[in-house]
């Protein structure tokens, strides 16, 4: 019996646009999109939602750094989310922003929902204030040693080492990452949400939703600690939504963030007809809301906005899915190492079916992290999906096509082997249901190995010979094609991109779940192409190393601070003559480059490499600077830096002084 159609609305949580997305990132939004796709196939009405969490601090700070709008920035991201994102096959229904006309009404009438029943009310509290800037700091814009463990350059809110939470004045020696000065105490009148007044309401929403066990342990620390009362205010200058009455106040950023699932489902239903947005989240609403998250943010989706959402009128989340975090060779991500590595730098490599395949044979559905080995990304993804599932279509197509006229057989020869895939149907959606998905996986490639096993055993190849066996060859391999063609049903959810191609070559339109449990009989199949190729361990290490260039600063370097016009003084420019240039081996960008700066030599590597032939700047006048500290790199050492303008890759444009000028003369 079919089951009755669900109406579930999913979410992951919203990327912060201030970064580009990375390989942890993508953990969060496949599993989502894998989820999604699932319930899709399984004939649900299953709409998908995100948006680009657009306010807050940091994003004011770098648009003012790099001399934009934070409008301008945050559009730059939300489209950069959008392009790489959807070249992994995560394909969401709706993408919008936090910055948007919907939701800055959906928080209006929250707040004043919440304000007129006395659940927000005021107080005057002491912050840390940088004098240097003008501005009161986030807690994360304090560092200082650590009060319990004694670690230094720690945040003001918590420890990275033992794990302790407390307040930025607790902090020994802190300073502002602003100005690097010691912040000042300063009064200020906040906002509050009663959150200590929704402890049952919790708890009971905690049973309801059927959360992790290890949701579950977390939130009851946190319940025995004592909630404490939320703060949702933060004093200009910031970037977010003014609270209304207010001239100075704004709605902190983890206020609206969540309402931008809201916002971006409104906007969604605006557009489209079919779907109501009070369906969804009034309080007698029957559909589901799920939202996929990563466990450094359960706090806010388990407490807060469930609390926020009670107060406010609105339905609670059916449930909250927290996955743990991406460690690349069993290690943090690394920008030395090459392992902190962009969606798009994946890209430029490899086929994102593999790392969709990858991360889903290692996903389940608790906050354990999961780890991305790249030794062990290759011998997989070339063992189960190339080696596997893609052979099994390989070594039976061209019998089809080439013998058959590639019409398939009108039975199957063995029933009872294909009633073993077809019989593997719910016990693999339940995998799926649960977010089981690595079981889901080892249980198709067990069905895989089963296939290979037959056609090892029936030798189409051989009997091929035997003019008298033809037909007996076409069933073997209708039956192989099939089992295959099963298996692709399964894996949709996981490799969509995979899929299409071989429904594409089996001749069929759509796909249902239920279709891996009949069997394609006596109809007509297209010329087989190759669906996959095997990845090379080459290509995994031209990822690696493209990473590894971009980090020309090491991330403890990195500095948010303007500069002086006198530490600008101090910059050494001079132009200098290119004696040599050559490629670096082993490296995508790189040019090494020997310049006469008048008084010494220099080598300086510079990453134009796709922008010139290094024949053609032998004798070339270049503008570089001659002080800049000698920096090692993994190909040596560079000693100064060559300027140039330009987006990148084949639009980089040398500055070059004017004809006549010579080696070692000063940049006025």
């Amino acid at each position: 019996m079919p089951e009755a159609q669900r109406k579930i609305l999913v979410t992951s949580a919203l990327p912060y646009a201030n970064g580009s997305p990375h390989m942890g990132h993508l953990v969060e939004y496949i599993q989502t999109d894998i989820w999604v796709r699932f319930q899709k196939l399984r004939g649900h009405l299953c709409t998908y939602v995100c948006a680009s969490d657009s306010h807050g601090t940091p994003i004011m700070l770098k648009a003012r750094e790099l001399g934009i709008t934070p409008e301008a920035l945050t559009d730059g991201y939300s489209q950069e989310f959008v392009n790489d994102f959807g070249d992994f096959g995560v394909d969401f229904d709706n993408y919008h922003t936090t910055h948007s006309r919907e939701n800055e009404q959906l928080v209006g009438s929250i707040y004043a929902t919440l304000r007129a029943s006395g659940d927000i009310y005021t107080r005057t509290i002491e912050q840390s204030f940088d004098e240097k800037e003008g501005m009161f700091l986030p807690d994360r814009f304090v560092r200082g040693t650590c009060p319990v463990c004694k670690t230094e350059d720690q945040y003001g809110d918590a420890c990275e080492n033992c794990g302790a939470t407390y307040s930025p004045e607790d902090l020994i020696d802190p300073v502002s990452v602003l100005s690097g000065t010691k912040p000042v105490k300063r009064e200020s009148e906040h906002y509050f949400f009663k959150l200590s007044e929704y402890g049952e309401r919790l708890r009971q929403w905690m049973k309801d939703a059927t959360l992790d066990r290890n949701v579950v342990a977390k939130l009851d620390e946190w319940f025995e600690a004592g909630l404490q009362d939320w703060d949702i205010s933060r004093d200009e200058p910031y970037f977010g939504f003014k609270i209304p009455g207010t001239e100075n106040k704004y709605f902190y950023v983890w206020l609206d963030a969540p309402v931008g699932y809201m916002a971006s489902f409104q906007q969604l239903c605006d557009r489209d007809e079919t779907l109501d947005f009070d369906d969804y989240w009034n309080t007698d609403s029957e559909a589901e809301v799920y939202h996929f998250i990563g466990k450094d943010i359960m706090y806010f989706h388990t407490l807060f906005w469930p609390a926020v959402l009670k107060g406010a009128g609105y339905r609670t989340p059916s449930s909250v899915f927290a996955h743990g975090f991406l460690t690349v060779n069993g290690q943090k991500m690394s920008k030395s190492r090459g392992t902190f590595i962009k969606a798009r730098t994946y890209l430029d490599h490899l086929n994102p079916s593999f790392l969709r395949y990858y991360y889903a044979a290692k996903l389940g559905p608790t906050i354990e992290d999961i780890d991305l080995n790249l030794e062990d990304f290759v011998a997989r993804v070339n063992s189960d999906l190339v080696g596997k599932l893609v052979n099994i279509a390989s070594r039976c197509a061209g019998f089809i096509s080439k013998r058959f006229d590639g019409e398939l057989a009108a039975a199957l020869p063995d029933e009872a082997l294909f009633a073993q895939f077809a019989e593997a149907s719910e016990t693999i959606a339940g995998h799926f249901e649960s977010r089981e998905y690595s079981k889901a996986m080892r249980q198709v490639m067990a069905l895989a190995d089963q296939a290979n096993r037959y056609i090892d055993e029936n030798k189409p190849w051989v009997m091929i010979k035997d003019a008298d066996k033809s037909a007996e060859v076409q069933q073997i391999c209708t039956q192989g094609l099939n089992m295959f063609r099963s298996l692709m049903v399964y894996l949709t959810p996981v490799i969509p991109a995979v899929a299409d191609d071989a429904r594409a070559f089996l001749g069929e339109s759509s796909w249902h779940w239920r279709d891996a449990s009949t069997p394609l009989l006596g109809s007509r199949i297209n010329k087989f192409k190759p669906l996959l190729t095997r990845v090379e361990a080459e290509q995994v290490q031209k990822m690696v190393d493209q990473s590894q260039e971009n980090a020309v600063v090491p991330e403890a370097e990195v500095k948010d601070d303007f500069i002086s016009i006198d530490d600008f003084m101090k910059v050494d420019l001079r132009i200098a003559r290119i004696e040599q240039a050559e490629p670096v081996e082993g490296a995508d960008k790189l040019l090494a480059l020997t310049l006469d700066v008048g008084d010494s030599k220099r080598s300086v590597f510079a990453g134009i490499k796709a922008a010139y032939d290094p024949a053609t700047l032998i004798g070339r006048h270049v503008i570089v600077v001659a002080n800049l500290a000698p920096r090692k790199m993994r190909f040596g050492v560079s000693e100064g830096m060559v300027l140039a303008a330009g987006p990148g890759g084949e639009d980089i444009f040398l500055l070059s002084p004017d004809e006549g000028a010579k080696a070692g003369m000063r940049v006025k």
